[in-house]
């Protein structure tokens, strides 16, 4: 879904893949082995997101949730909430 915006590249970050505009800074990362996705919106989008589904859509846990990284679990989150996060997030980085 991440590679689907324009100007997006994928690349290994850790033991997860990262996602980022070129030229710029990543807006997510992926996590196969428990199917997660950390999606780096804005502290407010955060707050947001995370009152859908408190259970699946949580800041991360570290000093990164703190300024708006946010863990999606995809087996539980509709495809289209995290679409928009992903939206949300890629724009940002794009401005």
């Amino acid at each position: 879904m991440a590679l689907s915006f324009e100007g997006t590249e994928q690349r290994p970050h850790f033991e997860r893949i990262g996602f980022r505009v070129i030229g710029k800074r990543m807006f997510a990362t992926y996590l196969a082995k428990d199917n997660t996705a950390n999606i780096f919106l804005t502290v407010s989008e955060q707050v947001l997101f995370c009152a859908l589904d408190p259970a699946n859509i949580r800041p991360v846990p570290n000093k990164w949730g703190e300024k708006g990284a946010t863990t999606f679990h995809l087996d539980h989150v509709a495809r289209e909430i995290v679409m928009e996060a992903l939206l949300s997030a890629y724009s940002d980085v794009r401005r």
